[in-house]
């Protein structure tokens, strides 16, 4: 079962968060590989969506943001864009865009980067907008400050949030075809210090030691135990402090937002004439969601009820009793 852990370091002003998708991942991707349009993910792929699903729950729960929380990555390699989207309620799904064979071994910077031109960027849509109120969005460069490409997507957000945060942040991602897992593991301000455009805060010595000890965390460690064991492990001579589990119908698990309503809307966006011609040329207009799978089916009749006015459709067919 999908869960996430938060967890504080007793005494010290240091928090983490741990998080391990299995049967919201497995779902996600079945959805995926029964897609006949579009097929299985390459393994390359799926790891990284799922490293950026396990990043993205992460973040999320490190901010603690009322809304949903967007990862992006786009390039000009094979994966010309990848999504990640969870919200205040840990629902999460993704996906993204292959346009070429991938190697099964391919790494971040051969996904994505191609010319150098991937980006990465992380948007904060709150669930309810007040007037005017637009998402924030940062957008960082899929490589370090002297250009160097990043190895792994863990690098990528780690740097994010270090530049976007100014607090010293460990963050170590896995993912395959079975778990997307991640453990994130965060210094806090002291009081008065920290905040945005203050400068860097001081050196930590009982930071680094936690920050040396997440970082010996071994991708095969985080695919394959429990969160519990993971912490005892790393953390076994620390005083953690840790919350509840979120797990089950409180945890991360797959939903998608999408529906019929809102294809019909995307539908009316382009124009009676566009869709009068698909629905010529094809007899109906079929919508695929590229998240869950699910498709949306509109024939003639219904073609022609998007762009009938409620008050003046047609009343329907009596029926003879």
């Amino acid at each position: 079962m999908s869960e996430l852990q938060r967890f504080l370091f007793d005494g010290l002003p240091v928090r983490g968060a741990i998080v391990r998708l299995d049967d919201a991942w497995r779902e996600l991707l079945a959805r995926r590989a029964a897609n006949t349009e579009t097929g299985a993910y390459p393994a390359a792929v799926a790891r990284l969506l799922g490293e950026m699903l396990a990043g993205a729950v992460l973040m999320h729960a490190h901010v603690k943001y009322d809304g949903t929380l967007i990862l992006q990555i786009a390039g000009d390699g094979p994966v010309r864009l990848a999504v990640a989207q969870v919200d205040s309620s840990l629902q999460l799904r993704a996906t993204a865009s292959v346009t070429a064979p991938v190697a099964e071994d391919a790494p971040l910077a051969e996904l994505v980067n191609g010319g150098g031109a991937g980006r990465c960027a992380i948007t904060l849509d709150p669930r309810q907008r007040t007037p005017g109120q637009q998402p924030y969005q940062g957008i960082v460069a899929l490589a370090d400050d002297a250009g160097q490409a990043f190895a792994d997507l863990g690098q990528g957000l780690q740097h994010y949030m270090q530049r976007s945060e100014q607090l010293p942040t460990v963050l170590v991602l896995a993912a395959n075809q079975e778990v997307a897992a991640g453990l994130l593991v965060q210094r806090m301000p002291l009081s008065g210090e920290g905040n945005l455009g203050e400068g860097e805060l001081p050196p930590d010595l009982d930071f680094e030691r936690i920050a040396t000890l997440a970082a010996s965390l071994s991708r095969e460690e985080l695919l394959t135990l429990a969160p519990a064991e993971v912490l005892r492990r790393l953390f076994w001579q620390e005083r953690l402090m840790g919350f509840a589990p979120l797990t089950g119908a409180e945890g991360p698990r797959f939903a998608c937002t999408c529906s019929r309503e809102r294809v019909a809307e995307m539908l009316r966006g382009l124009g009676e004439d566009e869709v009068s011609s698909i629905v010529q040329e094809r007899g109906e207009v079929e919508v695929g969601c590229e998240y869950c799978g699910r498709q949306y089916r509109f024939d003639a009749i219904d073609a022609q009820q998007l762009f009938t006015a409620a008050g003046k459709q047609p009343p329907p067919p009596s029926r003879v009793q």
